[in-house]
């Protein structure tokens, strides 16, 4: 994953340093997006999100315990089959909620993937990792 949220860090940071509490979600989705996303994008301004088409964030609770510092998915995670065109996705979010929500993390893709009527997105298992340096 190319990096955390700026809400996250500081999630983080106070959970760590016993000045606040991190509720873990009790969920995580994957947003996919036609735009640039950065540390100060939320879980409601995620740019160019796709929209229409059958598109809706696909839920993602199968990371693995973390080891060598990383985890990573553990199983196929396939969005619903597009009944309209997409668009072209660059960017990926993992997001604490279906619609709003907080950006856990966030990636660009390997390559821009066009989706259209009838294609299905996936991330196939091991695709989402995410590492702390």
């Amino acid at each position: 994953m190319g990096g955390f949220s700026d809400a996250m860090e500081l999630e983080l940071l106070d959970h760590i340093f016993k000045t606040g509490a991190w509720a873990q979600p009790s969920n995580l989705y994957i947003a996919l997006t036609k735009s640039t996303i950065d540390d100060a994008h939320t879980g409601t301004t995620i740019p160019s999100e796709c929209a229409g088409g059958a598109y809706a964030r696909q839920k993602c609770n199968t990371f693995d315990v973390a080891a060598a510092g990383s985890t990573k998915n553990t199983q196929v995670e396939q969005f619903a089959e597009a009944t309209g065109n997409w668009g072209t996705m660059t960017d990926f979010a993992v997001v604490t909620h279906s619609s709003t929500g907080m950006i856990v993390g966030y990636a660009k893709l390997s390559a821009a993937k066009k989706i259209g009527t009838g294609d299905t997105a996936k991330f196939a298992t091991g695709d989402l990792k995410c590492k702390l340096d």
